[in-house]
């Protein structure tokens, strides 16, 4: 948990953030001292407006694995299934097909298959994650109707030391419940002034997990390979470009439906994933210019998916393809800045047998166009306002074609009502329009020929309030999306728009550090509903989840500077007689309890010791955002997620040289 400063009225305020407070101060090992002022400086690389930001440590002290790993500290994002190919996202109650989600730039767009996730990324490899609660800024992207995500990768520069040309770094782990173990290598150096490189390479292999009851858990396996490989360049008048190509594979034994438990008519096969993303970024922000702060960004991402039904219909393919760019250049106008640009992305999907694995396609695309102004109205009144223009093309696997556009507005108050207390409020919409779908059903599916766009409206107030070591944030907020698409469960396989989705909720979050000690609190209440009926991943694939109220609390404590130990609890509140279509289950609340230490023995960051307790009290549950226990209904015998891992131990050594 960091310590929130005062923050003094930047003269060239170049992030457009609603916050007047700016996460800055380091621990303190010893006596207290006095927060110096911060000054908002036009570092690029550490302007953020996310609505959340979880950074490399965070992702480190645990021995991150997996997408649950990344997201445990966040009360509003919560992570489904505990096989790493299954994992859904769900931000205040909403799947991550809603959100815009991107690595490096690089939009992550596409289903392969509605019983597994679609997001992969390395926690090793990541600088930060920015997280956009609800449809937000112009800038958020095309399609971001329940906010966005991004995870940022590292460059060479954040390994290399000063004055160090090459170096490396080995990474080994181990982790008790699934007899498994990570390995990676990672070698990064200066080719000259002007250019670094990076190279990473991960590996990892997991056996079948045990449950909290000590049961072994089948379809749980994993092994995967990740590789990366990242060119930076920097060059006179605030030029830089980066270049990069990752890889990852996946394969295993899994249930065919992923992210259910085993059952006599969901038999395990072998399931087996690619992805692979490359990126160009360029940039140029001239020192004395105040006119051109531009970015450019150019990637392609593509995904398959294969699954052997040996004893059914055999070998099955799913593809997704995503070509598409962003040009935004930030123009300042005295203390104002104004943000502007277009981004374009275009998106196959195809699927098919053996015989033809192509042989079914649909490919989209969209154009937007967007502005985004942050004005200060006074010294102490912010200003941000803004819109974008999306148009939308499909063309479905039943030659239908669906064209769509329409202007998406925001707008948002940051007020500074005294030293340390800030009041914000803002409004903003969000525009989707038809778009290609699962990639294993575009052979079954149809679109309904009178389909229309997806609308999110979002209305946001809150607080921060900051006091010398002390923090407390607040806010509440209601997000609608008009005429959600949804394939209607038990009905004919038919995309249409099922009605208007609605998530209501508040949070609030405190922190506080005394001395080397830091202690965090945070809660999120959220409901989600499609027409009033309560959302389960069961019967709204693709859509959103029903979670119950959560709580996550922190301690950590820097005994030294080489050794750090702390904490980390997770309590989600149980939800009793949930109305479904089909019967009412229920959902049992659980505690989970995190440790973590970490110990440099040579009082650097040559030798780093890692010792992390998942589970620690080994307790048996069902993630609330993995898919609910029905078996209590008649006829819903082996509709259920699976149990999430007991007891885990996880050894991790880093080593560089």
């Amino acid at each position: 948990m960091a310590v929130f400063s005062t923050v003094a009225q930047p003269k060239h305020f170049r992030r457009s953030a609603l916050w007047l407070a700016l996460v800055s101060s380091p621990v303190v090992y010893a006596e207290p001292v006095a927060l110096d002022t911060i000054q908002v400086t036009a570092d690029r690389e550490a302007e953020s407006d996310a609505d959340s930001v979880v950074d490399a440590k965070s992702i480190e002290r645990f021995l991150s694995a997996d997408l649950e790993d990344i997201f445990a500290g966040e009360p509003e994002v919560s992570v489904g299934s505990s096989v790493g190919v299954a994992q859904k996202v769900y931000v205040r109650g909403l799947e991550d097909p809603l959100l815009n989600v991107s690595v490096d730039g690089a939009t992550q767009a596409g289903v392969l298959f509605h019983h597994t996730g679609r997001i992969a990324v390395d926690p090793d490899l990541l600088k930060r994650v920015e997280v956009d609660t609800g449809a937000g800024k112009a800038t958020a992207g095309a399609g971001a109707l329940g906010g966005a995500i991004r995870f940022i990768t590292k460059d060479p520069e954040d390994l290399l030391r000063e004055g160090e040309t090459v170096g490396a770094l080995v990474k080994l782990g181990s982790f008790s419940n699934t007899k498994g173990y990570s390995a990676s290598t990672t070698i990064f150096g200066r080719l000259n002034d002007q250019w670094s490189t990076l190279v990473s390479v991960n590996q990892s292999d997991h056996e079948r997990y045990e449950d909290g009851n000590g049961d072994e858990v089948p379809g749980t396996d994993a092994r995967q390979q990740v590789g990366m490989a990242k060119l930076v360049g920097h060059f006179a008048n605030g030029q830089t470009l980066r270049l990069s190509h990752e890889i990852r594979n996946d394969e295993g034994e899994r249930p065919q439906r992923p992210q259910w438990a085993i059952s006599s008519f969901n038999k395990l096969y072998d399931l087996d994933g690619r992805r692979d993303t490359t990126t160009l970024n360029y940039g140029v922000a001239p020192e004395g210019n105040p006119w051109l702060d531009a970015e450019f960004t150019l990637y392609q991402s593509s995904a398959e998916l294969e699954q052997n039904v040996a004893d059914r219909w055999g070998r099955y393919f799913g593809f997704t393809r995503s070509i598409g760019g962003d040009l935004r250049n930030t123009s300042q106008l005295g203390d104002h800045n104004l943000t502007y640009g277009v981004d374009y992305r275009e998106d196959k999907v195809n699927a098919g047998g053996e015989a033809d694995k192509r042989a079914e396609e649909e490919t989209g695309d969209v154009l937007g166009v967007y502005l985004q102004a942050d004005v200060w109205l006074t010294q102490q009144l912010l200003l941000s306002a803004g819109a974008r223009y999306d148009e939308y093309n499909l063309q479905d696997n039943n030659d239908q074609t669906f064209s769509e556009d329409a202007v998406s507005p925001n707008a948002s108050l940051a007020w500074q009502v005294l030293d340390g207390l800030t009041l914000k409020a803002g409004y903003a919409e969000a525009f989707r329009g038809p778009m290609p779908r699962d990639a294993f059903k575009v052979d079954l599916a149809q679109n309904d020929p009178d389909l229309k766009g997806e609308r999110a409206k979002n209305t946001e107030v809150g607080f921060d309030y900051v006091y010398q070591n002390f923090t407390l944030s607040a806010e509440v907020y209601r997000s609608e999306i008009k005429d959600a698409i949804a394939d209607v469960l038990f009905g004919p396989a038919i995309y249409q728009n099922i009605g208007d989705l609605e998530s209501d909720g508040y949070r609030i979050a405190t922190g506080y550090q005394w001395n080397a000690l830091s202690a965090g609190l945070s809660f999120h209440s959220n409901d989600a509903e499609v027409d009033g009926q309560p959302l389960t991943v069961y019967e709204h694939n693709l859509l959103g989840n029903t979670i119950g109220d959560t709580w996550v609390a922190d301690l950590t404590y820097l005994w030294s500077h080489n050794l750090e130990f702390g904490w980390q609890g997770q309590f989600v509140q149980g939800i009793d007689d949930l109305e479904t279509t089909v019967g009412t289950i229920d959902k049992p609340g659980y505690g989970v309890h995190d440790l973590f230490v970490n110990w440099l023995p040579t009082g650097n960051e040559d030798l780093r010791l890692t010792l992390a307790v998942k589970n620690v009290g080994d307790k048996q549950y069902l993630d609330h955002a993995s898919n609910a226990d029905y078996q209590g209904i008649a006829g819903y015998e082996g509709v259920v997620g699976m149990p999430a891992p007991g007891r885990d131990i996880r050894l991790g050594l880093a080593m560089r040289f």
